[in-house]
């Protein structure tokens, strides 16, 4: 059967995807960003999943305000980097695993979670900035992706506890997938920062590294912390961190912790990063 075997959680800060298509990833600004994700790259390397599950959220490219789903499974066979304003980034097409994606949203349905199910999808900075940290740049990607397109963007967003939840189902949906893979699950977005208003630039490290305690070594209390707090501490783009959620419902109880980094900032985020093994 397919089995997931690990979870990695990032931020996706556009800037990170512009500092690295532009050559300036080893200038003084970035270069300690990048040099965070060096272990991860060579992890990965070595475990070489099939496919990816990669929680993200649209940032009105796929989908606009007229139209957003709370939660929506990529099903195409491939997604094309998005134009965001400046053309889409200089990185590979996704390739996606239909079979996969199809038995998921078939299962995960009749568990009781609606999903919107997209057949033709391009993918934004929210999806291509996590793979191009941890696999750099390479002609093609080196696995599948499925995206999982998460609404944190237009009130009400899903709940902590719902998300926590829908990763339990989607372990289930994965493990009676008859083929055996090796499928990891990402949790993007975050952490605390605000975009806009009086609290623009808002960065809260204290709040961010309990939160990165709490979602390795205690994901259930976690997942029943409201919205107005994820606002309150985080920011209003904080609420992106409930994405984190749907990979670590998807793990183990108990997981192993492979690394850890955080840094303030890059552009005006605060960027966390978990890498984390099923035991």
């Amino acid at each position: 059967m397919a089995r997931i075997t690990a979870g990695v959680t990032t931020s996706h800060v556009p800037a990170i995807g512009a500092a690295l298509d532009n050559g300036k990833s080893a200038e003084p600004y970035w270069a300690p960003v990048f040099a965070g994700y060096n272990f991860s790259k060579q992890w990965i390397a070595e475990q070489q999943p099939d496919v990816i599950f990669l929680v993200y959220n649209d940032h009105a490219t796929a989908f606009s305000l007229d139209m957003v789903p709370t939660f929506a499974i990529g099903c195409a066979g491939e997604f094309a980097p998005a134009d965001e304003g400046w053309g889409p980034r200089p990185v590979p097409v996704v390739k996606g695993h239909p079979e996969l994606a199809s038995h998921i949203a078939q299962s995960v349905i009749q568990d009781d979670f609606d999903l919107t199910i997209v057949n033709k999808m391009d993918v934004d900075h929210g999806l291509t900035v996590p793979l191009s940290l941890m696999f750099g740049q390479p002609e093609a990607w080196p696995c599948l992706v499925i995206p999982f397109a998460v609404n944190v963007v237009l009130y009400p967003p899903p709940s902590g506890r719902r998300c926590y939840e829908l990763g339990k189902a989607l372990r289930r949906a994965v493990e009676s997938f008859d083929a055996d893979l090796n499928v990891q699950v990402w949790g993007t977005g975050g952490m605390s920062h605000q975009l806009q208003g009086p609290r623009a630039g808002l960065i809260n490290k204290a709040f961010d590294n309990d939160f990165l305690d709490r979602i390795v070594n205690s994901p259930e209390e976690l997942s029943h912390m409201p919205h107005i707090d994820y606002v309150r501490e985080a920011g209003s783009e904080g609420i992106e961190l409930v994405m984190w959620l749907i990979m670590r419902g998807a793990l183990n109880d108990r997981v192993i912790e492979r690394h850890r980094f955080y840094h303030v900032p890059a552009s005006n985020t605060a960027v966390g990063h978990l890498v984390l093994e099923n035991g």
